[in-house]
């Protein structure tokens, strides 16, 4: 757990025992960074007044974005996406406990597999700026919405990704052969999985600030803004994802296009075989039936039978070729 101070001089390192001045303060606010919870990160959290399920919160998962709000503070749930092996996507959790006189960021429940370094991207980012001079936040508000500025751009940054990928798809789709579609057809859907949940993300996200922006009493006409701001950035993601989707799709009914094509060409073949065949089956059935019964072949009427069938196919095969079957 990292606690800061942050004043208009920049962000100055404080002890957690410190906090107890919160209310002492009116140049300043407090930063609380916690990257992973544990039972002194729960307990300062209660000495701090959070709300019971705002602890409940904390300690677990929650696969889709939430608001709460409360009388002093409000607690507020951003996922990042991070593509990951064979088109998994993880989800990188950043929960948010906003007051009047602090900001706590607790970070996870985290995959084991991944580095935790993975999930405070947003929030080292914010603190280098704020080291660097280039960021004064004012408020926890506004030093929240910086964080989440970087959450919304994280967020486009796997979009981005994502769409290099597809005209390559696209170029492949158009020169498969159909040789190999098992590979094909899972490389397209994997694609389409890391775009609908990047952009299934962005809209939940987009919906918990927009309701952010809207808790009275809690937030001023400026906090009010920067949350709308905030929500504006993640529907903008949200929309670069749609046009992206668009464009999948549209590689995705070329393929299948493609496919229904093949196997249309293909039916066809197989009619006119059948077509041509079906007569000479006909004919040497009856003939196996009825003819071939002596003790030694008849030529005159082998030829004469051979010659019927042949002229059968070969008419049958150029009414086909007049259909434009083959």
């Amino acid at each position: 757990m990292e606690v800061r101070f942050i004043d208009a001089a920049g962000a100055h390192p404080r002890q957690p025992d410190d906090v107890v001045e919160l209310f002492a303060h009116d140049d300043g606010f407090f930063w609380i960074d916690i990257p992973t919870l544990g039972p002194d990160s729960e307990a300062f959290l209660v000495a701090l007044g959070c709300h019971p399920l705002v602890l409940e919160s904390c300690r677990q998962r929650n696969y889709i974005p939430t608001v709460h709000s409360y009388d002093d503070h409000a607690f507020i749930t951003t996922q990042s996406p991070m593509l990951g092996v064979g088109g998994h996507v993880h989800l990188l959790e950043l929960d948010q406990i906003i007051g009047h006189h602090y900001l706590v960021t607790v970070h996870g429940p985290l995959n084991p597999e991944l580095d935790p370094s993975h999930a405070q991207v947003e929030t080292d980012a914010t603190l280098r700026r704020m080291d660097q001079g280039r960021f004064r936040p004012t408020s926890p508000a506004a030093l929240s919405y910086a964080i989440t500025s970087a959450v919304a751009r994280r967020q486009g940054a796997v979009i981005a990704e994502v769409a290099r990928k597809l005209p390559g798809l696209e170029k492949h789709v158009m020169s498969s052969q159909l040789r190999n579609p098992e590979e094909l057809l899972e490389q397209m859907f994997l694609i389409r999985h890391e775009l609908i949940t990047a952009r299934t993300t962005a809209a939940q996200c987009h919906d918990v600030w927009h309701r952010m922006a809207r808790i009275r009493g809690l937030v001023d006409d400026a906090d009010a803004a920067l949350a709308q701001d905030a929500a504006d950035q993640f529907d903008r993601v949200r929309s670069l994802a749609d046009g992206e989707a668009q464009f999948l799709f549209g590689v995705i009914e070329l393929y299948q296009t493609k496919v229904h094509t093949k196997m249309t060409v293909a039916m066809e073949r197989l009619a006119v075989i059948a077509a041509v065949t079906l007569p000479i089956t006909a004919i040497a059935s009856i003939l196996g039936m009825n003819v071939i019964v002596n003790s030694e072949t008849q030529y005159l009427e082998l030829l004469i039978a051979v010659s019927v069938m042949l002229v059968i196919s070969l008419a049958l095969l150029r009414w086909a070729r007049r259909q434009g079957w083959w």
